[in-house]
């Protein structure tokens, strides 16, 4: 392992979406401590994994891996760091879990211990540890050890977790008093005011009514208020009045308040206490996720203390399907419910979805422990999954025995019969970024997609990432082949196939009916909404159940949609994101955000449009002559002028990219403030008397050139390099350096500043490309000239009629996309007095990125996983569980998924959005052929027709009544495979003057069979 002496830094092309959701204080906390996990189950190593693979990138001083027992087959089904070598060669568990858990981070150190850990075990070398969590531990035990970590000063955190059959638990025990320095994560925002009154209480109210997200006791610290002064700098605890007012204490011998300041609120440690377990035992403090079921907890309490107690007394577990058993655990708990007869049923089992959800939960709840960062869990969770098995109590206890597989874990709890539907099942999964691989990895251990079986996991990704497990690999290959192999490593049964086509309209080519028809559901695994919503559209085109989920830093949801049960993805739609006006970011930034889109919309403009549109025109009109002609002749040929003013002003030489750096700054973080003050000086007054340069607006302060200065030399530097780059001009390492530079920039003149009087306020004023702008014939004319200078100097060859546009390309720190941004930015942050932003948090806005932790990921694929099982065993509406959770505070809901709606049409005829009508035509068949047979068919009347955008039938419109007698194929013209279309059509209503009806898409067929024609 790299110790942490050798390699202080954090490595970002690992854990940058890691840092963003745990800081870098908590990070190298996390350097300072040691672990000592013990039991290497299924749990065991979910926790080890998720705590070693994403969150320690420096050398954690020791992680040590504890367990006792040999390899089992059994083992194969719920631990994916076991091999059937390892079982056949009769390995202890910890001998093959410890060098592949120590694979997965290089910088953490990890060793293993198979020593007795019992009543009689000395327990005074846990000192060493910061935080201690056990697993698969007799309760006896756990008491014992709690008491020890309990006592110490400070005490060392701890944690205890189990999973037996359908029910788990998680306590935690991190000492009397446990100080958390940011219980929630969430990032301060700046909010401006509108109004701050002169009282007691002054009360505050938001700029146009803005949330301020606060709470009664929160405090908040004031910037740049106008008038009231005495409160810049100061902190205040709000009382919140509403959502975007509060009162902050006595404000009335302050001085008037007049105009503008934001303010921020302030993080404040909270301290927690915890008791130990055996006082929490009488009388625990639990989290309840299921609201549906509050009384869940308390019972699953109960019931797996009951089996605590079995197993001391019969040093057992229960044995599957014993009724014997099971009223044994049923006397214990002295009550009798279902949960319990399911627990003593499946307390043998394991389902490794369930281990996975969990362990997400423990993994964080370890972070905490070791950080103080976010609200530590107080101090029980218990997490059932009963609706798996409740469907299954019928069964016989022959269909729970064990055969001596990989899967007697999961069938102990399932039943032979749903584990071999999961080992037939095929299923597409599209996205194969983090939780794509955790996906994977329950793939795996349920057996889904057995190639004996005739199943197949098919996986979809086109972007390059890391393996399912972060191991290094040779070669960098697109995650869909990568996560295959790794996912054959833990299963070599599976039948997984990758592929790399993007999942969209264009390819329904190869993702075609045909295709979906073949599956059993679809998972997602996706990062944005426009892609969920087209698999989606698909999924319900084709009656195929479809999963979902998603995460963000420490929350995550997960979504279940069934056909003819629950409503589908598109059925909500969450608000739009609200976009920056044009206004602002050209003139008016007032935030840094504000200052990061403006540079990263230069460099689109820049290096990547403009270069594009250049390279697009050439290739168009491929000789400059007779583009020169046609302009001549008075022809307007659209981006011409655009594209000979590049032609006019192109770098040839490295020293010319420089100047037009140099050049850029100018423009940029000079003329731009100087042409805005003189538009509008600081004493501007708007009609209504208020100052013009008041918050939200911040005025302008020119930047004076310093090459002394390392910002402005990093955006020199990084700006000739971007183009030289779209320009093919060639540059060495030494013509990068302070000294070659300052040489080059002597020579630079720079023109004389003269103020336009054209400037623009309206904040209702488009990009400049959204636009298109009329041109003079003055500039005309001096595009003709500038074009017939560039043939008669011979300056119009091949080479230069090409440009190379960039992709912007946030995570490689060599090719300077970032710098130009991160200084970019960071200049006009200064110009407009605005506290720039480090390049961690300018690369996550700039680059749109999702910050992402393992535990998160691993908890939300678990989660689909259990839905899954439902799925495919063809539970009823009742036993489908959707979730939201956020692992910092902590919070888990569980919830119904939403009921598909029944939709009245007329006269007791109904739809949902999983009804399709259908009409077979063939090739002489009309449009009044069509709407004659869904007459027939369903009993109404259509009145209008519409194909995607185009109308093909409606009464009202000119010549439409002709179209009847017109061929379906004359009307759709379809494709030589189309072998249907999905129409809207609307009803007659049921009186006249009422608006038309909607109903559901019909599908047409050209053929009578159904097939291509």
């Amino acid at each position: 392992p790299i110790m942490a002496t050798d390699l202080m830094e954090i490595d970002d092309s690992l854990y940058s979406r890691q840092r963003y959701v745990l800081g870098d204080s908590a990070m190298h906390q996390m350097a300072q401590s040691s672990v000592f996990l013990s039991g290497m189950g299924g749990l065991g190593v979910e926790i080890g994994r998720q705590y070693l693979m994403y969150v320690c990138p420096l050398c954690v001083q020791a992680v040590t891996l504890h367990d006792t027992k040999q390899c089992e087959t059994w083992d194969l089904g719920s631990n994916f760091f076991i091999r059937k070598e390892d079982v056949l060669s009769q390995r202890r568990r910890v001998e093959a879990v410890c060098p592949r858990v120590a694979e997965l981070n290089p910088y953490v150190h990890v060793d293993m211990s198979s020593s007795a850990l019992d009543d009689n075990t000395d327990l005074g070398f846990l000192r060493r540890y910061q935080c201690v969590i056990l697993t698969e531990a007799r309760l006896s035990l756990q008491k014992r050890v709690n008491e020890f970590c309990h006592s110490q000063q400070p005490p060392i955190r701890f944690i205890s977790c189990d999973v037996y059959g359908i029910c788990a638990r998680v306590f935690c025990d991190f000492g009397e008093e446990f100080e958390v320095f940011d219980p929630t994560g969430e990032e301060p925002k700046e909010v401006f005011i509108q109004s701050i009154t002169q009282d007691n209480p002054g009360v505050v109210t938001c700029m146009d009514n803005q949330p301020h997200g606060l709470q009664t006791g929160q405090s908040v610290v004031f910037r740049e208020v106008g008038g009231m002064v005495e409160l810049n700098g100061t902190s205040r605890q709000v009382s919140v009045l509403s959502s975007h007012s509060f009162a902050i204490g006595d404000t009335s011998q302050l001085q008037p308040y007049t105009h503008g300041g934001f303010f921020v609120m302030v993080k404040t440690p909270k301290m927690y206490r915890f008791e130990t377990l055996e006082r929490q035992l009488c009388d625990p403090r639990v989290l309840t996720p299921d609201f549906s079921k509050p009384e869940a907890p308390l019972q699953i309490h109960a019931g797996m203390l009951a089996l605590d107690t079995f197993q001391e007394q019969h040093s057992r577990l229960p044995n599957t399907g014993c009724l014997q058993d099971a009223e044994v655990l049923l006397k214990l708990t002295e009550e009798v419910n279902a949960l319990v007869r399911c627990l003593s049923r499946t307390a043998r089992g394991i389902l490794p979805p369930l281990a996975a959800a969990v362990g997400g939960l423990a993994s964080q709840e370890v972070l905490k422990a070791i950080t103080g960062k976010f609200a530590p869990l107080q101090q029980w969770f218990y997490l059932d999954a009963i609706e798996v098995v409740k469907p299954l109590q019928p069964l016989s206890a022959e269909e729970f025995s064990p055969r001596g597989d990989r899967y007697d874990g999961l069938r102990a709890c399932i039943g032979d019969s749903l584990c071999l539907q999961l080992h037939k099942l095929r299923v597409f999964m599209v996205g194969c970024g983090a939780i794509g691989c955790e996906m994977l990895k329950n793939f795996a251990l349920l057996g889904i997609g057995l190639a004996k079986s005739s199943g197949e996991v098919g996986i979809y990704s086109l972007c390059i990432y890391l393996s399912v497990h972060h191991r290094p690999r040779p070669h960098r290959k697109a995650t869909s082949y990568t996560a295959a192999e790794a996912t054959r490593d833990i299963n070599p049964d599976l039948q997984v196939e990758a592929h790399l086509n993007k999942v969209c309209p264009a390819t329904e080519n190869i993702y075609n009916d045909s295709f979906y028809s073949s599956l059993n559901l679809v998972v997602t695994a996706l990062d944005n909404v426009e892609a969920r919503r087209y698999v989606d559209s698909r999924c319900v085109s084709n009656q195929r159940p479809l999963l979902d989920s998603g995460t963000m830093g420490t929350k995550g949801h997960t979504e279940i949609i069934v056909p003819n049960l629950t409503e589908s993805y598109n059925s909500h739609r969450d608000p739009p994101e609200e976009e920056i006006p044009f206004c602002t970011l050209k003139s008016f930034p007032s935030v840094i955000e504000h200052t990061i889109q403006w540079a990263r919309d230069k460099f689109e403009s820049a290096f990547v449009h403009k270069p594009s549109m250049y390279s697009s025109f050439w290739q168009t009109h491929s000789s400059a002559e007779v583009v020169l002609q046609r302009m001549q002749a008075g022809e307007s040929l659209e981006g011409s002028f655009q594209v000979i003013k590049l032609l006019s002003r192109q770098p040839t030489q490295w020293d010319q990219c420089v100047a037009i750096a140099r050049l850029k700054f100018e423009k940029y973080f000079k003329r731009k403030a100087l042409q805005l003050l003189h538009s509008f000086p600081l004493d501007t007054r708007l009609k209504d008397g208020s100052l013009f340069w008041q918050s939200p607006k911040r005025p302008p302060t020119p930047l004076e050139f310093d090459l002394k200065d390392s910002l402005h030399f990093a955006f020199i530097v990084s700006t000739a390099r971007l183009f030289a780059g779209i320009y093919n001009i060639p540059y060495s390492e030494r013509d990068l350096s302070e000294e070659a530079i300052t040489r080059i920039l002597a020579d630079v003149k720079i023109p004389e500043y003269r103020p336009s009087e054209k400037v623009k306020t309206d904040e209702t004023a488009k990009k400049p490309d959204q636009i298109k702008m009329p041109l003079s014939s003055e500039e005309e004319r001096d595009a003709i000239a500038h074009l017939e200078q560039a043939i008669a100097t011979d300056r119009v060859t091949p080479e230069r009629l090409r440009m190379s546009p960039l992709q912007f390309e946030k995570d490689d720190d060599s090719n300077g996309h970032m710098d130009f941004v991160a200084s970019a930015s960071s200049l006009r942050a200064i110009m407009y007095s605005i506290e720039p932003a480090d390049r961690l948090k300018t690369k996550r806005i700039a680059g749109k990125i999702i910050p992402a932790i393992a535990t998160a990921t691993a908890a939300v694929a678990g989660l689909v996983a259990l839905e899954l099982i439902k799925v495919v065993g063809g539970f009823g509406f009742e036993s489908h569980k959707n979730c939201f959770f956020n692992l910092a505070i902590p919070v888990v809901v569980l919830t119904e998924p939403a009921a598909v709606k029944q939709t009245l049409i007329r006269n007791n005829i109904y739809y949902t959005i999983w009804d399709c009508w259908t009409v077979f035509g063939h090739e002489d068949f009309t449009l009044s052929d069509f709407m004659n047979a869904v007459r027939e068919k369903y009993g109404i009347e259509p009145t209008m027709v519409v194909h995607g955008v185009k109308m093909l039938y409606v009464p009202v419109m000119p010549g439409h009544s002709k179209r009847l007698k017109l061929t379906m194929h004359k009307l759709i013209k379809p494709s030589v495979d189309r072998r249907y279309v999905d129409l809207t059509v609307s009803f007659a209503p049921e009186a006249d003057g009422d608006e038309d009806l909607p109903g559901p898409p019909v599908r047409y067929y050209f053929s009578p069979d159904g097939e291509t024609p």
